[in-house]
């Protein structure tokens, strides 16, 4: 028997796929990964997902990526809603972590594909079925095949997971924006669809998606609510002029106008070059080099 649930989370908007912040010699830091989510919702966010891709939650132990959903969660106090990045590769490990997540008091789960070891299809679908029936949070899919060697979930087979109350929605990490079509064709309105890559946030959020997923917005939050705001009132000049203030970030990386680097490190380098903390990444993942924070401040001012 699936877990009673709330099928129909009334998520939309913007909801930054928060950093988590390590100190110099990458041990979790706990008050500055707080108080860069404070700022998060200061700016505006509409929801908080943490321990995700871009929370690193694949450098976390397994304790640690429970500290860091119960610390969202005393922090943000239900002024928004948490999701809780609650994915491994192993269902069992999932379930635990999600029934972890469900007890700290997070609104809702996101979880992964089961990366790395290229389950089947049917696995797939079976890992979803088992962590939902197991908990009564909602759940986000993550469908993010590129990062994780698993089949993608289809639209099809999310509306049926859906109707079957296994999941609650989707964050749909793919640069193309038809799937969002699809989705609302393939499920009912209650379903929630969030655009989940940073390449065209402006064609899925006008394509029907709830809302936008991505690391991102740890540094756009204000501009990104201009762009949704604008989407809702079908004011597409607005929603250019709103992408047009974030493009050239996202160019930062895809252009790779700083040299090769993380997105992350650049994330992290403009909080700090805004007078903000950025923190550390956890090895492998290296911060900026000086030369390139100094090109980065200079695009920056100009």
């Amino acid at each position: 028997m699936t877990a009673e649930r709330e099928h129909r989370p009334a998520w939309r908007g913007i909801y930054p796929a928060a950093l988590t912040m390590f100190d110099r010699r990458g041990r979790l830091d706990e008050t500055a990964t707080a108080k860069h989510l404070e700022r998060l919702v200061a700016a505006g966010a509409d929801g908080l997902v943490v321990g995700g891709t871009s929370g690193e939650f694949i450098a976390l132990e397994p304790e640690e990526r429970r500290r860091v959903i119960k610390v969202a969660v005393e922090t943000v106090a239900g002024r928004v809603a948490v999701i809780a990045g609650t994915g491994f590769f192993a269902t069992a490990q999932t379930v635990e972590l999600t029934r972890q997540a469900e007890a700290l008091g997070a609104d809702g789960a996101i979880v992964i594909l089961p990366y790395y070891q290229r389950p089947t299809h049917d696995e797939v679908i079976r890992h979803f079925e088992v962590v939902g029936a197991a908990s009564g949070l909602p759940l986000l899919a993550y469908n993010n095949p590129a990062n994780s060697a698993a089949p993608a979930l289809s639209p099809a087979d999310l509306g049926r997971l859906h109707r079957a109350g296994v999941i609650a929605g989707v964050k749909s990490t793919f640069p193309t924006v038809n799937e969002i079509h699809e989705l609302r064709a393939a499920a009912d309105a209650g379903f929630r669809a969030f655009y989940g890559s940073f390449m065209a946030p402006l064609e899925g959020l006008a394509g029907g998606a709830d809302g936008w997923i991505s690391g991102i917005l740890n540094v756009v939050t204000p501009e990104a609510k201009q762009l949704a705001a604008a989407i809702e009132r079908s004011d597409l000049a607005a929603a250019r002029a709103a992408w047009t203030k974030i493009l050239p970030i996202k160019l930062l990386y895809t252009e790779r106008r700083l040299g090769p680097c993380s997105d992350l490190s650049i994330y992290r380098a403009i909080l700090d070059a805004r007078g903000d903390h950025g923190g550390w990444s956890r090895p492998p993942t290296l911060p900026l080099t000086p030369s390139q924070r100094r090109k980065l401040e200079a695009l920056m001012a100009d």
